[in-house]
């Protein structure tokens, strides 16, 4: 398994970038990530769908949730989800919120 510094963090990655143990995740790890995907602040709406992905990943075995999951569980609509987290919002907030990829993204 990979290695990659965060924030001043040392966290376990795999091949495509993700983090493997959500319990390295922290905030500024949060922050860094954002910034490499082109976000250079993140907001009281990203941190809701961010949070929310990660508690909800804690109640799926792990699993990063689907888009749908999240608008759902949000009540944020896709458009809005894509305003915040730019082309693919599921598998960009998954990375951020140091979670693995959503199954079904390419």
């Amino acid at each position: 398994m990979a290695t990659r510094t965060i924030a001043g963090k040392t966290v376990q990655v795999n091949d495509e970038g993700f983090m493997t143990n959500p319990a390295e995740w922290n905030k500024e790890i949060a922050v860094a990530i954002a910034g490499e995907e082109g976000l250079p602040e993140l907001t009281a709406a990203h941190w809701k769908v961010i949070d929310y992905c990660r508690e909800s990943s804690a109640k799926l075995a792990g699993k990063s949730p689907t888009l749908r999951q999240i608008t759902t569980g949000t009540g944020v609509s896709t458009k809005d989800l894509f305003a915040l987290f730019p082309k693919g919002p599921a598998k960009k907030v998954a990375r951020i919120a140091g979670l693995g990829k959503p199954e079904g993204c390419v």
